[in-house]
């Protein structure tokens, strides 16, 4: 019995066989292809086998040609297991709907979980998340991959430097690192104003201190430009040089455009597809008799799965959803004036980047042009006007 436990689906039932024509019974059994399963002596004489529930009728019919009798005892398997069922049918559907009430539970968001985050970008995060779908009461399996909400805040949200997006159970933990601003430093003791970096001064606003550079100066860096030493001799007083100074200062870029570029775009139509998979099988469950991509000349597949989840337990089933986009080729060709023109914004932008965008940008001449495989390289030289004032402590206080 032990190696067939599958006829335990189909239902099996045991038979107790008394009379002489038992033996020649189990015979005729075998030779019409009744299968005759665990059979053996009892203390009495009869003959105990087991048979699968499918096999019953043509067993009476066997037994009527032969001097015995055949009574059925134990009833075993799933049919007869359903059978019982249904004389409880009020039990059986709560039991049904308690399952299946638990297993959608386990698989919701009940808590959003937001940690290291002011409240002004928590806020931020949790409209964000109201936008993707992702709030209390929906289901897991329908949202977002983890990757694709990390992308979505950390371009949507400015003063998030990394965030990590996690699954915990029936919550949705996310850990933030946000931007550390410059402060303006508080006006704290006796200090100097100095050059940040070598620049020519382009505006000047001294509201304390004495200014020992005037526009148009050229400045090293770590130059005074504000001393917070003011006075001459006995009245020499000491302040907290405060001020704002924009220099003109200048960065060299080397920027590479190609002049062809072949990339592929969505064209907005798509397909979106449902399975439920154990191990290498899919079973679809909603999308399968919509258009697939045999009728798309180009596309992409996008494949999420996520398990299911049973209280806090994962289960050998998945949810599964394949995305199937149509894509079009797209050729792109610069002339070589193009292409300078590119190479520049490029340059411009990698500037904004670096330094902010408070900075600006006044100038910008080509140093060097170079047109080689296929690609324009251009070294740049950027005229800029930042703020270049740093901080500096008047010695001796």
């Amino acid at each position: 019995m032990r190696n067939n436990w599958l006829l335990y689906f189909t239902g099996f039932v045991q038979v107790i066989a008394e009379g002489t024509g038992s033996e020649r019974m189990l015979n005729d059994c075998t030779r019409l292809g009744i299968v005759t399963i665990n059979v053996k002596r009892l203390e009495n004489g009869a003959i105990s086998f087991f048979i699968r529930l499918k096999d019953v009728q043509a067993l009476r019919k066997v037994v009527r040609k032969h001097e015995c009798k055949c009574t059925f005892h134990q009833r075993i398997g799933f049919p007869f297991l359903l059978k019982k069922s249904w004389r409880n049918f009020g039990f059986v559907i709560g039991i049904v709907l308690f399952i299946a009430i638990t297993f959608l539970l386990s698989n919701m968001i009940w808590h959003i979980e937001i940690k290291g985050a002011s409240p002004k970008t928590e806020h931020l995060i949790q409209k964000e998340l109201d936008k993707i779908g992702i709030k209390r009461g929906t289901f897991q399996f329908l949202t977002s991959s983890n990757q694709t909400v990390q992308n979505r805040l950390m371009s949507q949200i400015d003063d998030i430097t990394w965030i990590g997006v996690k699954l915990k159970g029936t919550t949705y933990s996310l850990e933030v690192a946000e931007k550390k601003k410059e402060q303006k430093s508080k006006v704290e003791g006796p200090r100097h104003l100095v050059a940040a970096k070598e620049a020519v001064i382009a505006k000047m606003y001294v509201e304390k201190g004495q200014p020992l550079v005037d526009v148009h100066d050229f400045v090293r860096k770590g130059q005074i430009l504000v001393s917070g030493v003011v006075g001459e001799g006995d009245k020499i007083r000491k302040v907290a040089a405060d001020g704002e100074i924009l220099g003109e200062t200048w960065y060299i870029s080397t920027v590479e455009v190609p002049l062809q570029t072949t990339f592929q775009l969505f064209s907005g139509k798509s397909v979106t597809k449902h399975f439920l998979s154990f191990r290498s099988f899919s079973l679809p469950i909603w999308g399968m008799f919509r258009n697939d991509e045999s009728e798309y000349p180009q596309y992409a597949v996008e494949r999420d799965e996520r398990p299911l989840k049973f209280l806090k337990w994962d289960l050998p089933v998945n949810y599964k959803k394949e995305t199937i986009r149509e894509t079009e080729t797209f050729h792109r060709k610069y002339s070589v004036d193009e292409a300078k023109r590119q190479a520049i914004a490029a340059g411009k932008n990698d500037l904004f980047r670096k330094l902010g965008k408070d900075v600006k940008i006044v100038g910008e001449k080509v140093l060097h042009e170079d047109v080689e495989n296929g690609k324009v390289r251009l070294k740049i030289h950027f005229q800029v006007i930042e703020n270049i004032v740093k901080i500096k402590r008047v010695q001796g206080d």
